[in-house]
């Protein structure tokens, strides 16, 4: 009798069910039949017989064999993608010894027929022999049978006991293709691309994928997945990828007409062997699913190895912490999407916030993406996740000049324009009428660099202001309760807070139903200081609007190309800290806040994984288990935080031409920005040091309005303390001043010590670290004048004092040049003349040729990455001109015009920089630094700067040099 035993366990658990454990198919033959078991080969026949058994009464007996294949077949017996153990019991009819084997026959798809053993062991007529195997079956499979031969092409044989069991449910059996048979292993073209295994492919091992004749930037490999991925699970994919451009990793999804494409992987340069690895986790209901390697754009052909996708066993999350929402005293939220709403990651949502804000679902792009074709089902599934929690729901956009369609502004005057926006505004605020409590009714309509502050966007060319106007009036008549609010990024900034506050202040004035103002605060772990965040809050307060922050996050990094692998633990310990600073601004103003949405809970959704670039980031409380990292202390309990030892540098100086310690603050400490020491209570501070042959001379900036003479700030240099009152009084054996400032007082001490650890004490608030001596700040100056700039060094520039680029960075000794600055209204003017005997334009990136690059911060922030107006400005021999700064130097990449000529020996670069961001005087200081790069032949063989040595200046403007204007 054929037995098929299944077991099956469903154990509901929320919405996330256990698969079945497993699954067995017997064969015994009891029933007197072969049970599905065909003949293999001419004259082969296969009967159930009395004659033998290895238990009950029946066994298979197979005859007329002429071939060592010939035997026994059973055709289509796995399913695909399963883990199977496979048993048997054989015997030879007489005689022996022979191998007996289990073979699978199947045809890939893209190969030729193949045949895999699975079990084989040496038989005899004495007794009957374990035939043992596992097996998975690769998708895409036909043709497939299972069956028994024997090396002996005249033996005759019994089977009985044949078990097939799948030890695992589909979507938690592993998928790995390495192609080592030399198939395509179930990979097929998504166009007319051509796939095939070669060595030439091979990442690892003999074989990869080779992927030739594409037709489009989507047309590559593709593997199907349906029913290897269960709703609700989490999945982590790799794949090794080798091409000429950006190669990724993404998904189709496909349920009934309805096809969506979604992002695992964001394309990354695969110049060499690249690794793609990410998460995804199925959040829908599927008929087919998909995973597809493609390009960024064309069509150039790559390799693809060692493919893999695995389960990834959820951890339960920490029931024995406290939850997020209960130690802040304003609504706590955060992003999520629809594969939140499963496991583990709902049950944190549940826990820890009280807010949530659905970050794709309720966009333009997601909600009409045709004319009058509205798909509401899954923002309206995130909407009752959140309402059958009792948590608020905040409606992220309704009218961005992001993520929506083109059809918006195709052939829109501003009356069609608008009248689609009103259409819009009003279908998607109704129907959350009462379910949504907040909306951000415009999102980053604001530009700092634009003289009227405002982004030149689809919505306001087209439009000008009435597109935010009708914006809000639609949603308030559309729905009276809900809260109305503005959003944008970088409002902490003086120059972006200004420029929001005076169009909230007009539109207001105008009776626009602004209600609120959304601070995204996306930052990272040092810029900018906790202050001036609460300098935004304090001065929106003044206009009566609701504040919320709406979208933080706290990046690991200070710029936008380095990558951590892994992530220094001592670098969450640092963003922790930060996590507290942000929360001790939040607390002290939760009158004038009303809710704080971190962009996302766990660093495994965090879209900071793929932008600006992809690579590892951990910007949020939770880690990628749903586990408490030293962020999410920074905000529950910061006494369970490890202790931070920060760092500062102390440039060698000494503040005053003559030594003397006065209280005042001289040029010398202009140079660098001070350092924040968190604010507690009433009172901050910041404070710098300069090392000296005489000790260390520290400066400290504390407000404090309280005017008490206790009033001090201690400095504990190497374990000696070494105290200064606010009224000038200090202790013995150094020398210290104080003086009265506007919002506090001034410290100046020189300590006689130059030890390295230090703690600077300011009322209650407390800066602990170590000190690195370093180098002067290089400074120079830029007298007014204005020349012609067309690489001809004329007479305007005889005023101009001169530097050398003189600190080698790289390579040996080359080309240097001669550096002269001047300015003029908003613009700065720099001349280098350049000594290069050999000049070349061969390599291909524009810093590896010879050239002059210019780096300029309006602010002299001195930051360890670039603000939106920090540039870097580079023009070559021949005057090809190329710009970097902040993601593609949106903010300064028309700033610059420029000349070039070459020269006996060299050439000259001249320059025109306009800086529209600062109001160029007399005495206004510039970060500023220059770069001469020299080539030879295809390479860069040297490059040398005037101030910044450690070559890090293209991402980082905290060594470079100062320039200070003059008459």
């Amino acid at each position: 009798m054929r037995r098929v035993i299944a077991a099956l366990l469903c154990l509901l658990i929320g919405l996330l069910p256990l698969p079945a454990l497993a699954a067995e198919t017997a064969y015994g033959f009891e029933d007197g039949t072969a049970q599905g078991w065909q003949p293999r080969g001419d004259g082969v026949t296969v009967t159930a017989t009395g004659a033998a058994a290895h238990t009950g009464t029946a066994a298979l007996h197979v005859a007329g064999r002429t071939q060592n294949w010939h035997g026994a077949s059973l055709p289509d017996p796995f399913e695909p993608g399963v883990l199977h153990t496979v048993t048997a019991y054989a015997r030879l009819v007489s005689g022996g010894p022979a191998t007996v084997s289990l073979t699978v026959q199947r045809t890939p798809s893209g190969g030729e027929t193949t045949y895999e053993t699975v079990a084989s062991a040496t038989v005899t007529g004495d007794g009957w022999t374990l035939l043992s195997g596992a097996y998975t079956l690769p998708p895409s499979s036909t043709g497939v049978q299972l069956y028994a031969e024997s090396a002996d092409a005249g033996a005759a044989f019994y089977l009985d006991d044949i078990t097939l069991t799948a030890l695992t449910d589909p979507a938690r059996t592993p998928i790995s293709t390495g192609f080592e048979d030399g198939t395509t292993q179930g990979w097929a073209s998504r166009g007319g691309a051509s796939l095939a295994a070669t060595a030439e492919a091979a990442h690892a091992g003999t074989r990869g994928l080779a992927v030739t004749g594409r037709s489009a930037s989507w047309d590559g490999p593709a593997i199907d997945v349906h029913g290897r991925m269960a709703k609700g699970d989490k999945y982590a994919l790799s794949v090794w990828v080798r091409g000429t451009g950006k190669l990724g990793l993404s998904i189709e999804r496909r349920a009934g007409d309805a096809v969506s494409y979604e992002r695992i992987v964001a394309p990354a340069d695969a110049g060499e062997w690249t690794r793609l690895q990410g998460t995804y986790t199925l959040a829908h209901d599927a008929d087919f699913l998909s995973v597809y390697v493609e390009s960024a754009d064309g069509a150039d052909p790559f390799h693809l190895d060692d493919f893999t996708l695995a389960y990834v066993e959820p951890k339960p999350i920490e029931t024995g912490i406290p939850a997020l929402k209960d130690a802040v005293p304003f609504t706590l939220g955060t992003a999520f999407g629809p594969a939140e709403t499963y496991g583990e990651h709902a049950k944190l949502l549940t826990r820890h916030f009280s807010g949530l804000t659905p970050g794709n679902d309720l966009k333009w792009d997601a909600l009409q993406p045709a004319e009058g074709q509205f798909a509401f089902a899954q923002a309206d599934a995130l909407v009752d996740f959140a309402a059958a929690r009792g948590m608020t729901v905040r409606g992220h956009t309704l009218a961005w000049h992001s993520q929506t369609p083109a059809w918006v502004f195709e052939g829109a005057d501003k009356a069609t324009l608008l009248a689609r926006l009103e259409t819009h505004v009003r279908t998607v605020v109704g129907r959350y009428k009462g379910r949504i409590a907040a909306w951000d009714v415009v999102n980053e309509v604001v530009d700092e660099n634009r003289p009227d502050g405002l982004r030149r966007s689809p919505w306001f060319e087209i439009a000008g202001l009435d597109f935010i106007r009708t914006a809000f009036r639609v949603a308030r008549e559309t729905d009276p309760d809900a809260k109305l609010f503005i959003n944008d990024y970088n409002t902490e900034f003086p120059r972006k807070r200004e420029a929001l506050y005076d169009l909230v202040k007009r539109l207001r004035a105008e009776g626009v139903p602004i209600d609120g103002v959304g601070h995204q605060l996306h930052l990272n772990i040092e810029q900018p200081p906790a202050s001036y965040v609460e300098d935004t809050i304090e001065r929106f307060a003044g206009l009566g609007v609701d504040q919320h922050v709406t979208e933080l996050d706290v990046s690991v990094y200070t710029d936008f190309v380095s990558s951590y692998d892994p992530i220094p633990p001592g670098l969450l310990v640092a963003q922790g800290h930060r996590y507290k600073e942000l929360f001790d601004v939040f607390r002290r103003q939760a009158g004038r806040l009303g809710s704080v949405t971190v962009w996302g809970k766990s660093d495994d959704v965090s879209w900071l994984r793929s932008f600006p670039i992809t690579r590892p980031n951990a910007p949020l409380p939770f880690d990628d288990d749903l586990q408490a990292k030293p962020a999410y202390w920074g905000i529950a309990d910061p006494s369970k935080l490890p202790p931070l030892v920060r760092s500062l540098e102390a440039p060698a100086a000494e503040p005053a031409a003559e030594p003397r310690v006065d209280g005042m603050r001289e040029f010398a400490w202009d140079l660098l920005p001070d350092t924040p020491v968190a604010r507690v209570g009433d009172v901050s501070a910041g404070w710098q040091a300069r090392s000296s042959e005489r000790g260390l001379y520290v400066l400290a900036e504390v407000e404090d309005a309280s005017r008490d003479r206790s009033d001090r700030v201690t400095f504990t240099l190497g374990g000696t303390p070494y105290t200064v009152w606010r009224d000038g009084r200090h202790g013995g054996g150094f020398r210290a001043a104080a003086r009265p400032t506007r919002d506090g007082y001034r410290v100046e001490a020189l300590l006689p010590s130059r030890a390295t650890d230090i703690e600077v004490e300011a009322g209650e608030a407390v800066w602990t670290g170590r000190l690195t001596f370093t180098p002067p700040v290089g400074h120079t100056t830029a007298a007014r004048g204005e020349p012609v700039v067309d690489g001809v060094v004329d007479a305007a520039w005889a005023r101009a004092p001169r530097v050398r680029t003189a600190t080698r960075i790289e390579g040996a000794p080359g080309a240097q040049a001669r550096v002269r600055s001047l300015w003029n209204g908003d613009t700065l003017y720099v001349l280098a003349e350049v000594s290069d005997a050999e000049l070349s334009e061969q390599p291909p990136d524009p810093w590896a040729q010879d050239s002059v690059e210019i780096f300029v911060d309006p602010g002299n922030n001195k930051t360890k990455g670039y603000d939106d107006d920090d540039g870097q400005y580079r023009i070559s021999f021949t005057g090809r001109q190329t710009v970097g700064g902040t993601f593609d130097a949106f903010a300064v990449k028309d700033n610059l015009t420029g000349a070039a000529r070459t020269v006996p020996g060299g050439y000259v670069v001249e320059a025109a920089i306009r800086l529209p961001t600062v109001t160029l005087r007399k005495g206004t200081l510039l970060g500023f630094d220059v770069q001469v790069n020299d080539a030879t032949g295809a390479v860069r063989t040297g490059a040398a700067t005037w101030n910044d040595a450690t070559g890090r200046g293209y991402v980082d403007t905290s060594h470079w040099g100062v320039l200070r204007l003059t008459r």
